[in-house]
């Protein structure tokens, strides 16, 4: 159990932590923002946690204190927790940025902090409740200093999650292969669903989801194993089809398309594909 659990932010990853981390908190919760109106509005869609008078009355009270700002905002608050009191009871304190390593709060770790970059490997929409469920399932990036790991380690067990350790250099790297997964599956899966309304199709999602799901669960069971269509059989007639279908109905989805077609083929013959592709990479290329 933690003595008290402190929550910098008040938006949708703040909202989790705070009821996730506050089952194993023995005082209430603190979260702090910017804007009062928004820290009454996480405390009160939370529950269970109060608002922190100051970032002073937080850091002066809290032995963990989880950061979940911006990232441009970083600076700013370690500088606001810096000059807010004692860290000389050496709290944990973590951010949860999936791109930033805990280098950006070696000012804190100066001053006695245990300090950590913590990410869970998750995507949040606004709804704690089921994001604690969800993270109980989830990965989270632990970078820290090997005084901090183990305390880092201890607030994902209080998640649930599974701690792996990312160097500080790689983070951006492990970020960009989610924001890959997960960000870029969005705009892919909205262009596709765009263009099955351009085909007169009225419930575009009943259609794609069977398959995607499918597509999703084999990729994950198989790797590139799991491709099929017109670009793994060498099929030009099919994708200029494509290609000369979108232009006409659906323009604003043919530069995705094309890129996504292409970084197929380019996997394709990464992997030492059988056939030969020229026609498809002329046409791709085009």
């Amino acid at each position: 159990m933690f003595r008290q659990v402190g929550i910098i932010g008040t938006g949708r990853v703040a909202q989790a932590l705070a009821l996730g981390l506050g089952a194993h908190s023995v005082a209430l919760p603190l979260i702090w923002g910017r804007s009062p109106t928004h820290c009454e509005a996480a405390v009160e869609r939370v529950g269970h946690c109060r608002t922190a008078s100051s970032v002073a009355a937080l850091v002066n009270t809290c032995d963990v204190i989880a950061i979940a700002v911006a990232d441009d905002a970083f600076p700013g608050i370690v500088e606001v927790i810096g000059t807010a009191g004692s860290l000389a009871h050496a709290p944990l304190i973590f951010h949860v940025s999936g791109s930033t390593g805990s280098a950006v709060l070696d000012p804190l770790c100066a001053q006695g902090a245990r300090t950590a970059a913590i990410h869970p490997a998750m995507t949040f929409t606004g709804a704690p409740e089921v994001e604690v469920r969800r993270m109980k399932s989830a990965c989270f990036a632990i970078t820290a200093p090997d005084a901090a790991i183990s305390h880092a380690r201890q607030v994902v067990g209080g998640l649930g999650g599974t701690a792996i350790e990312i160097a500080e250099y790689n983070r951006p790297l492990y970020h960009a292969a989610l924001c890959h997964a997960a960000n870029h599956l969005v705009t892919l899966f909205t262009g596709s669903l765009r263009m099955l309304g351009a085909a007169g199709v009225d419930d575009a999602a009943r259609v794609i989801a069977p398959l995607a799901y499918a597509a999703l669960e084999n990729s994950i069971a198989q790797g590139f194993d799991a491709l099929s269509g017109p670009v793994l059989r060498g099929d030009t007639k099919t994708v200029r089809n494509h290609l000369a279908a979108l232009e006409h109905a659906c323009p604003e989805t043919l530069p995705t398309y094309r890129a996504m077609a292409l970084a197929t083929l380019t996997e394709l013959e990464r992997e030492g594909g059988e056939r030969t592709r020229s026609a498809l990479h002329r046409l791709l290329d085009d």
